[in-house]
């Protein structure tokens, strides 16, 4: 599995995409509050994907906001 995050922009659906690996139909859905949706694996229920909708309006309303997830961010080494 690709441990990177990959962010990727809908500017028609307004939505960011935090990706730890590519979506992929199996994947459950899980509503966290505040409009974030977690793509959850369906034997583990790690987080592999969040969904941020409404993205450019967050932005507008303030400086920052908080995802509702915890995280262990590491250096990846090149290959």
């Amino acid at each position: 599995m690709d441990e990177r995050l990959r962010f990727q922009y809908d500017r028609e659906a307004d939505i960011l995409h935090i990706n730890k690996r590519a979506p992929y139909p199996e994947q459950e859905s899980e509503e966290l509050g505040d409009e974030v949706v977690a793509r959850l694996n369906p034997k583990t229920r790690e987080i592999e994907t969040l969904e941020v909708l409404f993205f450019s309006t967050r932005l507008l309303r303030d400086h920052y906001f908080d995802l509702p997830v915890s995280a262990d961010l590491r250096l990846v080494a090149d290959n």
